[in-house]
């Protein structure tokens, strides 16, 4: 029974740890199935758990901390369709000069207003989000298997992770079933066609940015009022990367994406169950060892192991109208 608990808390990091993967992968899944990459999913996680943390300190609200940090996270999504759109500049560079302005400003901003080294103030109860028990996992924690499947794995988390992994299918509904979804991904493998419709590129691409935003805002939001209660330096730690790598071995498909993020999760939940923890024929690993296992997966996937993912024909392209 301690071996199946153990599992159960594993899976249970698993998915806490997953979320900000999914959110920022599926943010990614919309500006790249319109033609648009987005390196800078790192850069607008983490304004976004900025914003989000340092309103919350300061208006004493969870919610209106999600609002400013969805809102900072547009903006900087629609910076970068400014110079990769309008300006026709090269999208790689700009999504790495978005992740560069992020790490500085949030360092910066944090210790002119709040004077703790670039962090905010520890979020209080009514500042973040807490946990949601469902209705009788309190009375089925002691029931053998299904009770804590229940308790943990089902019950227990905020109301983002719920909204997160809610966002999957919604996420295919909207891609595959709808008029605005076959646009998107017609836009991100033939714009010319797209326009010789009458139907503006720049705009579309617009609006997939927009929902990139939206998303990142929420998984940096979920960073800093959930699982840290609190924004500190370089909190994402290559999260938006990792996404990035979950987006490719998906192959831009959302409910591929889910998994691929799960996986990174197990992961990163593993190597923090397994620290310190001898293992059979091994011994001790090294913390640090551990601690890598996720980047180390981030390598070899993008390193073509997962076979040949080809991504939209018009990404990274910037769309010229014929005269």
């Amino acid at each position: 029974m301690d071996f199946f608990n153990a599992i159960v808390q594993v899976l249970d990091s698993t998915i806490r740890l997953s979320v900000p993967l999914l959110l920022a992968c599926l943010a990614g899944l919309y500006s790249e199935r319109a033609g648009v990459f987005d390196i800078g999913l790192e850069g607008k996680m983490l304004v976004g758990a900025f914003a989000g943390a340092a309103a919350a300190s300061v208006f004493h609200s969870a919610y209106l901390g999600l609002g400013m940090a969805i809102l900072i996270s547009v903006a900087f999504a629609l910076i970068h369709g400014f110079a990769s759109i309008t300006h026709r500049g090269n999208q790689i560079v700009s999504g790495v000069a978005i992740n560069f302005i992020a790490a500085g400003s949030t360092i910066m901003l944090g210790q002119a207003w709040f004077q703790q080294g670039g962090r905010t103030p520890a979020l209080a109860a009514g500042e973040r989000f807490e946990a949601i028990t469902w209705p009788g996992a309190d009375a089925l924690r002691s029931v053998p298997i299904l009770g804590p499947i229940y308790s943990e794995l089902i019950s227990g988390h905020s109301v983002l992770v719920y909204l997160a992994f809610l966002a999957v299918p919604f996420t295919w509904w909207v891609l595959f079933r709808t008029r605005f979804g076959l646009r998107l991904r017609a836009v991100g493998e033939n714009p010319a066609a797209v326009d010789t419709a009458g139907i503006s590129v720049a705009w579309l691409r617009y609006r997939a940015l927009i929902c990139t935003g939206v998303l990142t805002g929420i998984a940096g939001a979920y960073l800093s009022m959930v699982q840290n209660g609190g924004f500190v330096k370089d909190m994402t730690a290559g999260k938006g990367y990792i996404a990035l790598a979950a987006l490719i071995f998906a192959k831009w498909k959302p409910v591929n994406a889910m998994f691929a993020c799960l996986l990174f999760g197990f992961l990163d939940a593993a190597s923090i169950r397994l620290q310190g923890t001898p293992l059979p024929l091994i011994g001790k690993v090294p913390v640090q060892f551990m601690q890598a296992l996720p980047y180390v997966l981030t390598v070899i996937l993008l390193a073509g192991f997962i076979g040949k993912a080809i991504p939209p024909r018009a990404g990274g392209v910037p769309y010229v109208k014929e005269r």
